[in-house]
């Protein structure tokens, strides 16, 4: 049996899913943030399946791309959280008001 694109995008689609399902449900933002990564991850999956059905490498350099930004993101989201502890003694988005005016 041969894996098709159908396979891949089937595992990406669940993978979203979960992700999704994991930024909708959970309050902990460390979880939260390891849940967009999961998305991040899985477009990345869509994205080199499609290369690789096409024959091109368009969607591998897509994926370079996404991967750099996934970095930033969870440099720059860590970073914001360890602030935010330090001031609220907590990682739950619940306490996190301090944007309201």
């Amino acid at each position: 049996m041969e894996l098709g694109l159908a396979h891949y995008l089937g595992l990406s689609g669940v993978i979203f899913a979960i992700g999704v399902i994991g930024v909708m449900i959970r309050r902990n933002a460390i979880v939260i943030l390891m849940a967009v990564e999961l998305m991040l991850n899985a477009a990345n999956i869509a994205l080199v399946a499609f290369s690789s059905f096409t024959q091109t490498i368009d969607g591998q350099v897509f994926v370079f791309f996404v991967i750099t930004v996934a970095a930033a993101e969870a440099a720059v989201g860590l970073a914001l959280i360890v602030v935010l502890f330090r001031n609220r003694k907590s990682v739950s988005v619940d306490d996190f008001n301090l944007m309201k005016w």
